[in-house]
């Protein structure tokens, strides 16, 4: 029996690249670049932003919604790809402008020299005048592309490797990664560490080569490239939970020890989903910090992977187009409360300033989700689409005459 097409196995596909697809359409025609200019270029990068998250949230989703891994660092791997982006374009800016200076000498600079100039340059707000080994491809663009995904792929694959087979799960797995990233944030602040310790890496938003083209049009592009990168990875995400590998994957999330006794390697099958999330995640991150401007250690602390792992379940864990509905609702949120959009509420015996209770508001609508909503805001789409989950009526797993497949349908 010929078995269908991916799309038209799982219709979301569809629907969500066609609103990705709308959404990217209307906000161009209404920039200022392109458009009306209804929308100004600050709202443009933020939403440009937000698709980069929404991006993360879908490997976040891929690992704990799919996977049954509550990753708690996956924002140390968007960290990395920015860093890694970072390193070049701060060097080729900074290149550029050491060049210029050096040109109104008699003598041209040797390259030597204007390595040891953008050394300086870079460096010696960490009183350091030597380029660090970490920096060696930095003048390299393509070097630096590869690295993007090969550096936080690596750390995801030893990484994973050394706990899979160490058969570490559950809230100590949690508690590994959480201190994996802390590690790396920790590293990361010190000046010696090759990343200008606390400073970070600033101007990102300067692309060399392209200095006469307005912020207007970069942060447009940057919005494109944000919307199809999004796109690819969901159809991506959604080829690797469908079929027997995706069957699998489901498995080993409900009973790990059952897929273990059936002969599967799962830890090889748990490795290559954690794997690829990451590489996914540094993608969304090399993405991000262009737009943002600047990247920097705290960008790693332990809270962003949570409040990362907090948008995929108010969104609907275990649904791809949950954890995008997560990311976009809950960062627009973020960034209209925090940013001071939102009116105070003056009372009697106290004025609420949103930008101090966003982050008590948001826990409390975790809790909220986790009690009474499961399955997120995407429940609720579900719902409405008609698309509900299987009714089993009792069929026993095993001995125990409790455990029904009705009862775990439910879960």
């Amino acid at each position: 029996m010929t078995r269908k097409p991916l799309i038209l196995r799982n219709p979301s596909i569809l629907i969500v690249l066609a609103v990705l697809a709308g959404f990217t359409l209307t906000v161009t025609l209404l920039s200022q670049a392109y458009g009306s200019g209804v929308i100004p270029t600050s709202m443009i990068k933020v939403l440009g932003k937000t698709l980069c998250l929404a991006l993360a949230a879908v490997a976040m989703d891929l690992v704990w919604g799919y996977l049954g891994i509550l990753s708690l660092g996956q924002m140390a791997f968007f960290a990395l790809g920015g860093y890694m982006i970072g390193q070049w374009l701060m060097y080729a800016r900074t290149e550029a402008i050491v060049a210029a200076s050096m040109a109104q000498n008699p003598i041209p600079p040797t390259p030597a020299e204007l390595q040891t100039g953008v050394a300086n340059q870079i460096f010696g707000v960490v009183g350091s005048s030597d380029l660090p080994l970490v920096w060696s491809f930095a003048h390299s663009l393509p070097i630096q592309l590869a690295l993007v995904v090969l550096v936080p792929g690596v750390l995801a694959l030893v990484f994973g490797w050394l706990a899979f087979r160490s058969r570490v799960n559950g809230v100590y797995l949690s508690i590994l990664t959480q201190a994996m990233t802390l590690a790396l944030a920790l590293w990361l602040f010190q000046n010696d560490s090759g990343f200008r310790g606390n400073n970070g890496l600033s101007g990102l938003q300067n692309i060399p080569g392209l200095e006469g083209v307005g912020q207007a049009r970069l942060s447009v592009w940057f919005l494109w490239a944000s919307a199809l990168a999004l796109g690819v990875a969901y159809l991506l995400a959604a080829w690797v939970i469908s079929g027997k590998f995706g069957s699998v994957v489901r498995a080993i999330r409900d009973d790990e020890t059952r897929v273990r006794f059936l002969g599967y390697p799962v830890e090889g099958f748990k490795l290559a989903v954690f794997t690829l999330a990451a590489m996914m995640t540094a993608i969304a991150g090399a993405l991000y910090y262009p737009q943002a401007g600047i990247i920097n250690p705290a960008e790693l602390a332990p809270i962003a992977s949570i409040y990362l792992a907090v948008w995929v379940a108010i969104g609907g864990r275990g649904r791809l187009y949950g954890a995008i509905i997560g990311a976009v609702v809950v960062s627009l949120l973020s960034s209209w409360f925090t940013g001071g959009r939102a009116p105070a509420i003056e009372l009697p015996f106290y004025s609420v300033n949103w930008v101090d209770w966003w982050q008590v508001l948001l826990g409390v609508a975790f809790v909220l989700v986790t009690l009474f909503a499961p399955r997120g805001i995407a429940g609720i789409v579900d719902w409405l689409g008609g698309v509900m989950p299987p009714r089993r009526h009792g069929r026993d797993l095993g001995p125990d005459q409790g455990a029904l497949q009705e009862q775990e349908a439910k879960a």
